[in-house]
Formats: C-alpha cells, sequence, structure tokens
C-alpha cells in the first residue's frame, strides 16, 4: 500500500514579522513577499493530482490554500481546529512587551510551555489535543492520496514531533520558516517518516 504522503505547509511572511509578536489567532494581513510565498506553492503540485486541500480558516493561511486550489480539481476545506495556538491576553503583544508586562508568568511558560497558558489562552497540551484528532481524520479518509494542510509554525511543529514520536518539550528543537513546506509519509502500520523538513 502506497503511504499517505502529507504536505505540511507554513504560511507565507505577516506584516509585524520585524518584532517578535504573537499572532495567535488573529487575523493578519501578509506582507509582499508572504503573498509571493503563497503563490509560489501552487507550482510545486502543478504535475500531480492531490487528493484534498486542507487549511486553517485564518487569512494567512487561506490564502495559500487558495492559490493551490486554482490548480487542482478540489477545493480547500478551512479548519478552525487547524488554528494557531490561541495565545488569548497576548494576541497582539510583543514579546518584549510581555517580559515587562508579565515577568513570573513568561518565565513560567519558557520553564514549561507544554502545560502553562498564557491569561485566557491555552497551553500546548490543550492545542495538540486539538489538532491531533483533525490529522489523523484527515489522513485516515485519504489513505494513499497526497494531501495538504496549510497551518502554523506551533501547529505544525506539535505534527512533527508526532511523526517523529519526540515529546512536546521538543517543540522548538524544529524550526518552521514563513511559507516552508514539510513532507511526511504515513503508512498503515502507524508509521510516520519525515522526508522533507522546512524546506
Amino acid at each position: 500500500m502506497k503511504a499517505t504522503r502529507l504536505h505540511l505547509l507554513r504560511h507565507g511572511q505577516v506584516d509585524g514579522f520585524e518584532e517578535k509578536r504573537y499572532n495567535g489567532q488573529g487575523d493578519v494581513g501578509l506582507t509582499d513577499l508572504g503573498r509571493q510565498q503563497s503563490a509560489a506553492f501552487s507550482g510545486r503540485f502543478l504535475h500531480q493530482k492531490l487528493s484534498a486541500i486542507y487549511s486553517s480558516d485564518l487569512y494567512r493561511c487561506r490564502v495559500a490554500a487558495d492559490q493551490i486550489a486554482q490548480l487542482q480539481e478540489t477545493q480547500p476545506e478551512y479548519r478552525e481546529d487547524l488554528r494557531e495556538l490561541h495565545i488569548g491576553d497576548w494576541q497582539g503583544q510583543t514579546w518584549q512587551q510581555l517580559q515587562r508586562d508579565y515577568p513570573d508568568l513568561w518565565q513560567a511558560r519558557l520553564d514549561d510551555i507544554v502545560n502553562v497558558s498564557p491569561p485566557s489562552g491555552e497551553n500546548l497540551l490543550q492545542m495538540a489535543q486539538r489538532v491531533r484528532p483533525v490529522v489523523k481524520q484527515i489522513i485516515s479518509a485519504h489513505v494513499g492520496g497526497d494531501v495538504v494542510i496549510v497551518a502554523h509554525g506551533g501547529v505544525n511543529r506539535v505534527i512533527l514531533l508526532d511523526a517523529i514520536g519526540a515529546p512536546l518539550e521538543r517543540l522548538f528543537h524544529i524550526e518552521q520558516d514563513f511559507g516552508c513546506h514539510n513532507i511526511i509519509d504515513y503508512f498503515t502500520d502507524g508509521i510516520a517518516v519525515v522526508k522533507k523538513l522546512n524546506g
């Protein structure tokens, strides 16, 4: 049986990228480069038939999904459960602001990002519990096919960590640049193999 191949993409460069800032589930726009990165994805799948295209329902991901769909016979399915980590009251704030205004909680999250949540937000474990079922559902629905997911840096890292069997604590041991392309092959025996990372 042919593996189910997941093309896991990160959205393009976002407005305000120059400042380290938590966009979370806010609907931020793309820079000119971000729009170019989104458009470039479509060419990567020009000569192959995709079984499905899934995307976070946030604008920065939908742009890329829509570009890919223009050359395919399938329309994207936008999923709220593929959104980035819900950062709560920290949404839109820079790291510098947060270190100043929440020094103790900032340090607590650095020490335990898996279990410590920002105010009114979710922690990494809660995000993983939200994302894992939808990825499993997608893979099961398209056995032997090629599937695209357009998502976010945090979401992608969780999916990749699960593929290699690494704990969530290793989140930042994997880089996810704007506009990157990862490939994971899922086999029917439950084995997953990362074929391409942050490309």
